[in-house]
């Protein structure tokens, strides 16, 4: 287990004013999730089958983003075999909102029922050095922090929220499993940094398109696709190893499968281009081995080379 961290904030302090009446329907929201999170794990998966269907009716954009990377990825596939395996990944993603229920109320005991670990030896080092942790954009992506803290310390990046009822709650119920995590502003860097050259692990999603001004262009699923120098500019800064993480859900239906990967030899190699066609390699592998459980609504492909028209 990493060295315990301090990670309490303004934002970590109940103040009685989140008791005013304006804050009311986000206390009602939050215990109606509560509730719904103490039905069975198979109603709840069940919901999400449902919710998936709704989603894929009404999602209107989402749903043609998600069709359009599918049509770019796969394109060895028939439409129909397209229209199956997105039918399937609209159910995923509306698990994963049902999963944040889960990651958010259920206590360790119930939890830890349902999640087999594979190679958390992974994550410590003789020689004392910080990891940065791989993760990427599976609708298992909240889950995946409960499942992890459940067993190690972790310092991630995250989303402020405005109202400050749900930030306090949203703080609470991610930390509550591991005092010794902690969560940083999405832009903290210097955080980042720190914690890894304490000797930390440090949760880091390379997988998005973040634009041109942080990107270059780089191979993923054939497709020149802007890619985040990000992971070897931090691992080399944070003085830090890059070790991979994947949670996806059981075939059977019976929970997750949480499994840390070795550390990554060689890397970075000091050229942004290699470096970063084999952090999209990596995660092109692995969505290939559970492509409706990948995130598919984000625009992936939405920053195009100069002179190149838009996917969407």
């Amino acid at each position: 287990m990493s060295t315990p961290v301090s990670n309490t904030t303004d934002a970590d302090q109940f103040k009685w004013q989140y008791l005013q009446p304006k804050y009311w329907p986000v206390w009602l929201g939050l215990g109606f999730s509560a509730l719904i999170s103490l039905l069975p794990y198979s109603s709840l998966r069940a919901l999400g089958k449902g919710l998936g269907k709704l989603l894929l009716k009404f999602g209107g954009k989402r749903v043609r983003i998600a069709r359009t990377n599918l049509e770019k990825c796969y394109p060895e596939l028939s439409k129909r075999e397209r229209q199956l395996l997105l039918e399937k990944n609209f159910e995923s993603t509306a698990m994963g909102l049902v999963e944040v229920l889960i990651a958010w109320w259920w206590p360790r005991s119930r939890l830890e029922k349902l999640v087999t670990y594979k190679g958390l030896e992974h994550l410590e080092s003789d020689s004392g050095q910080g990891s940065l942790l791989l993760i990427l954009h599976f609708t298992t992506i909240e889950i995946a922090g409960a499942l992890i803290t459940m067993k190690h310390s972790v310092a991630a990046t995250y989303r402020e929220h405005k109202n400050p009822v749900f930030e306090y709650m949203q703080r609470r119920q991610r930390l509550r499993y591991d005092s010794g995590s902690c969560l940083l502003g999405r832009r903290d860097l210097r955080g980042m940094l720190r914690s890894m050259r304490q000797g930390k692990t440090v949760w880091y999603s390379p997988d998005q398109d973040y634009g041109p001004k942080q990107s270059i262009f780089a191979p993923f699923f054939g497709i020149e696709t802007a890619s985040v120098t990000g992971t070897s500019r931090m691992a080399k800064m944070g003085k830090a190893r890059v070790v991979p993480m994947m949670v996806t859900r059981k075939k059977d239906g019976k929970g997750y499968e949480l499994e840390i990967m070795p550390s990554w030899n060689d890397f970075p190699v000091g050229d942004d281009l290699q470096d970063a066609t084999r952090v999209n390699r990596f995660v092109e592998d692995q969505v290939r081995k559970s492509p409706d459980q990948y995130m598919w609504l984000h625009r992936r492909f939405k920053t195009r080379p100069e002179g190149e028209p838009g996917f969407y």
